[in-house]
């Protein structure tokens, strides 16, 4: 008897979700398998997830392989034509308890209809009770799921669906047990976290939310919020931001570009002043909030003023931690259309981002040194500050516990104490 194995590419969410899976294949009882929760936000990530499956099958010759996530949604026909692959099951179905009692290995056996994924446009709710949050010392909690925009760059929408939020009420109860089982923090996370509610009676928001957790669960010591798109910030959020120490100071912004023109070719819905107007609203509000960013160099038409608007972004917004995307062309997007920057100019230019980007961490390090702060250990020798920086000690530490040390120096990306 083995157990399957599990492997998993892409987000926080998809990490989440594949908890979710092995509970669901223990259930059912399944064996012998090969899992491989999949990725579609390039085409590198598709390309990858190609090679690990190759990868896993050659290491466990005979196992039935199973893909699902999000490229397995969006092309599922690519990983049905692998030799390697037994069975392509779609994002809706990974979740169901009933898809796993049909995935044991032995019922596979002359299996000819590889591919079991619906129309995920058609789905209504999300399946963000499944599990009370994954990590050791650092809960992961799902709220919501799908996106409701079309940026004509990203294929998200058509692997994920459209956009349902888990209700409050389920929310609030599963971190009551996780603050229950030990957990100092909880991170909420979602394909568009600040699209919560639309979908729920009476609408609520994002920050409607946060403050009733942190009204309802006293004991949670610490509640992060994952990527959220800046221009939805509600009122309530804001005001949580301002007045809620227990809310971490440090934000996740989707910004993808810093020129005007850009982010209209992109169909964001924000413009460049939005962008520095949140980020100087959020530190006059918490003068200790600091900011990581995803950014996409070499967006088609994208030429190199366009460029240097967004390079700017990095100091205009004072972004300490860049998340910097090469652009990938993703067949079926509006972007896939436009004219493409040259290969090598979208690879130089990602090179200067992540450098502008290395810079803003060094100056967020050194500005911490001598500096107290209170570090959540998630192991003996490594925690995480409040605002998410990564914290080494020479010396043993209570893991699980949240400390109050002095910051020594740095070393590379992590502060030392």
């Amino acid at each position: 008897m083995t157990a399957p194995i599990f492997s998993t590419l892409g987000c926080r969410l998809n990490a989440y979700e594949t908890e979710a899976m092995k509970e669901l294949a223990a259930g059912a009882g399944l064996e012998g398998a090969v899992v491989v929760n999949t990725c579609a936000v390039t085409a590198e990530a598709v390309r990858k997830a190609k090679q690990e499956i190759r990868k896993l099958a050659r290491e466990n010759p005979g196992a039935t392989v199973i893909v699902t996530g999000c490229a397995a949604q969006t092309e599922p026909e690519t990983f049905a034509a692998m030799a390697e692959v037994t069975r392509v099951i779609g994002n809706t179905e990974k979740m169901q308890a009933e898809t796993w009692n049909t995935l044991r290995a032995p019922d596979l056996i002359g299996v000819t209809e590889k591919i079991m994924v619906d129309d995920i446009m058609s789905v209504q709710e999300t399946a963000g009770h499944l599990i009370d949050g994954f990590g050791r010392h650092r809960a992961y909690v799902q709220v919501q799921n799908g996106c409701d925009h079309r940026c004509t760059f990203c294929i998200i929408p058509y692997g994920r669906g459209n956009s349902r939020s888990v209700p409050a009420g389920v929310v609030v109860d599963q971190i009551k047990r996780l603050v229950d089982k030990g957990f100092a923090e909880v991170v909420l996370t979602g394909v568009d976290l600040t699209s919560w509610g639309a979908d729920l009676p009476a609408t609520p928001h994002l920050g409607d939310l946060v403050m009733r957790i942190l009204r309802l669960v006293p004991d949670l010591a610490r509640l992060r919020i994952s990527s959220i798109d800046s221009i939805e910030a509600d009122p309530a959020l804001m005001g949580a931001i301002a007045t809620e120490s227990r809310l971490m100071p440090h934000l996740h912004l989707s910004l993808q570009a810093g020129d005007d023109m850009i982010l209209k070719r992109m169909k964001r819905r924000h413009l460049r002043d939005d962008a520095i107007a949140f980020c100087e609203e959020a530190r006059r509000l918490r003068p200790d909030m600091i900011f990581g960013a995803d950014i996409i160099a070499g967006f088609p038409t994208e030429t190199e003023a366009m460029f240097e608007n967004s390079l700017k972004l990095v100091t205009d917004c004072d972004l300490t931690f860049l998340h910097v995307f090469p652009y990938s062309a993703r067949k079926g997007t509006p972007a896939a259309r436009m004219p493409a920057v040259k290969g090598p100019v979208v690879k130089a230019r990602a090179a200067q981002l992540r450098m502008r980007g290395d810079d803003a961490l060094s100056r967020h390090l050194s500005a911490q040194i001598g500096k107290s702060h209170r570090i959540l250990m998630e192991g003996p020798r490594m925690g995480r500050t409040e605002q998410f920086t990564e914290v080494a000690f020479s010396t043993d530490q209570p893991e699980g516990q949240i400390i109050t040390a002095t910051i020594t120096g740095a070393n590379g990306k992590t502060l030392t104490a």
